[in-house]
């Protein structure tokens, strides 16, 4: 993942409302939710949403589809993936071994169909 990318992803994911809605799209994983279902889980106003959710869909980090009158918005995880990957991939000064913790507790909190927690 490029610099200037991983500063965008990051940049969409600083502000509080963007990353509770990008966290509540990981833990819908696979099937995703509806804008007015982001929007009234969260409380926030729809018009205010579409602003947020395009911000992280720019960023990469969520994409939409639409289904009939519905947007669904799903997590990219191969953005996730790779934006985990560029903040590691120097991990350790070449010692992966001290990583072994990190790389276990991230395996932990995943159920065996990829969803994550917290």
């Amino acid at each position: 993942m490029k610099t200037d990318l991983t500063i965008e992803a990051f940049s969409a994911l600083s502000q509080p409302t963007r990353l509770e809605a990008f966290r509540l799209l990981v833990k819908q994983e696979p099937d995703g939710l509806p804008a007015g279902e982001i929007a009234r889980r969260l409380d926030v106003p729809h018009n205010t949403m579409s602003t947020h959710l395009a911000i992280l869909a720019r960023a990469g980090l969520i994409s939409v589809e639409r289904h009939s009158r519905s947007m669904i918005y799903r997590v990219e995880l191969a953005a996730v993936r790779k934006l985990v990957m560029f903040l590691l991939k120097d991990c350790c000064n070449g010692q992966p071994e001290l990583c072994a913790p990190l790389i276990e507790e991230i395996s932990r909190s995943c159920s065996p169909t990829g969803t994550c927690w917290s």
